[in-house]
């Protein structure tokens, strides 16, 4: 008699679908309001949109110098501090308090933040998280 093997399935967790699908609304949201600020308040406002929405991945460069030491889907580990620091979502956030709160009144700024958040958010909805201090992505 043989035995026959099933390949397992591996179900994602109704709660990693949830948190996904809502850092996919925020991306919507972000991205909108950033392009929003960037109607609204001219073409500086959109440069620092786009500046601040592809400025977290240039964190990568940080590790370039050993990315052939590494293996596929890890980030060489000096790269990790600020590749981490530039995908904390809390830094653009109180950055956005501190501007309302603050004498401040330069849009463009705002609309940076508003790209950050929205790169954040996109990559958190994709599957990227933070890394490990070796690299990896954390589960």
């Amino acid at each position: 008699m043989s035995t026959v093997t099933v390949p397992t399935v591996r179900k994602r967790s109704v709660s990693v679908v949830a948190r996904r699908a809502a850092w996919a609304v925020g991306a919507l949201f972000w991205g909108a309001f950033a392009v929003l600020e960037g109607v609204n308040h001219g073409w500086l406002a959109a440069l620092l949109a786009v500046a601040f929405f592809v400025a977290p991945d240039l964190t990568f460069l940080a590790g370039a110098r050993d990315a052939h030491t590494v293996e596929r889907g890890q980030l060489p580990a000096r790269a990790v501090p600020y590749y981490n620091t530039a995908h904390r979502a809390l830094i653009p956030l109180a950055l956005m308090a501190l501007y309302t709160v603050a004498p401040i009144t330069w849009a463009p700024i705002f609309a940076g933040l508003c790209g950050w958040l929205a790169h954040i958010s996109v990559d958190r909805a994709a599957g990227y998280g933070l890394r490990t201090k070796d690299g990896f992505q954390r589960r």
